[in-house]
């Protein structure tokens, strides 16, 4: 039987067949185009719209959670037809992410759709962390009793303690701040200091990606970038498109002879934005966010736990998630929370190859364990015992 891999997250979805190398990274969105008035752009269809500037986006999920289910049906209508996965739904099981603390509704609704509306012949939902903590502890780990998840994203930031594989639920900590607030914030402080780009999501996204960077010294990289002239080592000029000569944003080379866009471009100058920005993963409150920072989080995990078990989870703290590919950001974890942990323990982090893909690869993993035809919901098992009988068998909350 065929397993299908989605892990379903708020910005982009990872989908794919348990057999493939990788998984289809697709933005999890309906974007309409303002130079295209005749079609939306459904997932990674938007690669075939020329101007992207301006794009408008309709979101299933809000504040991390999925509400809109006519636009998610839209994007796996997508995903599972023939220009994608070309799911055969009557032979294939479903693995599922979901956030953690989901709403009991939510649950209830994907669990509805997925066998009413799709009609698959089993599902196995389940958190992201599950998955990442089931492919650490079976592929990258020395260690296989404890493993503290840190899964930064696009809406959250969750902190995910396991023992033994199970999820130590009263310990789960949010952040409500991830890759959505930090393009948004960085959005806000390019339009107030250089060029309205507000309804530039698309590009300063890809502007975040492309220069923003976590500082190991934020004192002593904000006195470089006071400097002036080649002092500076910092700033970037960062070359916007403008989809006739330019396709897509780069940060410019100085004296780089193959640059042959200059004269057509409109640049935008960061300097103290490149590290300043990602500084909101570990200093909420500068922006007026009353959250914890990410090393903070993992100490208060930490003192919701059993004390024998701070010196197991504190070397195995595991990062995933799309912020994780922010430069630096491992090592700035790792000083956080070397610096509030106590002497006696070691620290180590553990950064994946490609911790946004962590998750789907760790659900390719599972379908292959003996024991998983026995964690699945089939659909003759929900037809009938009904929903709160699925709502038993997987521990999502």
């Amino acid at each position: 039987m065929a397993t299908l891999v989605l892990d379903n997250g708020a910005g982009s979805a990872k989908v794919g067949f348990s057999t493939d190398k990788e998984p289809k990274i697709i933005p999890n969105c309906v974007m309409k185009a303002k130079n295209v008035r005749t079609r939306i752009f459904i997932g990674d269809q938007i690669d075939e719209c020329k101007d992207l500037s301006s794009l408008y986006y309709l979101l299933p999920f809000q504040k991390g959670y999925l509400v809109n289910w006519d636009i998610e049906r839209q994007v796996w209508d997508h995903m599972f037809g023939k220009d994608c996965c070309k799911v055969d739904f009557n032979e294939t099981t479903l693995v599922v992410t979901e956030p953690c603390l989901n709403f009991q509704s939510i649950q209830e609704a994907m669990t509805e759709v997925l066998f009413e509306e799709y009609q698959f012949k089993a599902i196995y939902r389940c958190n992201a962390p599950h998955l990442s903590q089931y492919k650490y502890s079976k592929k990258d780990s020395q260690n296989q009793q404890c493993t503290l998840l840190v899964d930064s994203g696009y809406s959250f930031t969750h902190l995910v303690p396991f023992c033994k594989g199970k999820k130590l639920r009263d310990a789960v900590c949010r952040l409500n701040v991830g890759g959505k607030v930090l393009t948004n914030h960085l959005k806000e402080v390019i339009s107030y200091r250089q060029l309205m780009v507000m309804d530039e999501t698309y590009v300063v996204n890809q502007m975040k990606e492309d220069v923003c960077y976590v500082s190991a010294n934020f004192t002593q990289d904000m006195n470089i970038a006071r400097r002036k002239g080649a002092e500076n080592t910092i700033m970037r000029e960062y070359v916007l498109p403008d989809f006739s000569h330019i396709k897509r944003g780069y940060v410019r080379q100085k004296d780089d002879p193959t640059d042959k866009t200059e004269g057509y471009e409109q640049t935008i100058r960061m300097n103290n934005e490149r590290f300043a920005v990602p500084e909101l993963l570990f200093h909420p409150s500068d922006v007026g966010i009353q959250e914890m920072g990410i090393p903070e989080a993992i100490t208060h995990v930490l003192s919701k736990v059993d004390e024998e078990l701070h010196p197991h989870l504190l070397t195995n703290i595991v990062l995933t998630g799309g912020n994780c590919h922010l430069p630096g950001f491992q090592d700035r974890v790792y000083q956080g929370v070397r610096s509030l942990a106590s002497d006696e323990y070691d620290v180590a982090t553990f950064l994946p190859p490609n911790p946004m893909t962590y998750a789907w690869e760790g659900g390719c993993l599972l379908s292959q364990d003996p024991q998983f035809h026995k964690m699945v919901l089939t659909r003759q098992d929900y037809d009938e015992q009904g929903l709160a009988y699925s709502l038993e068998q997987f521990d999502v909350s």
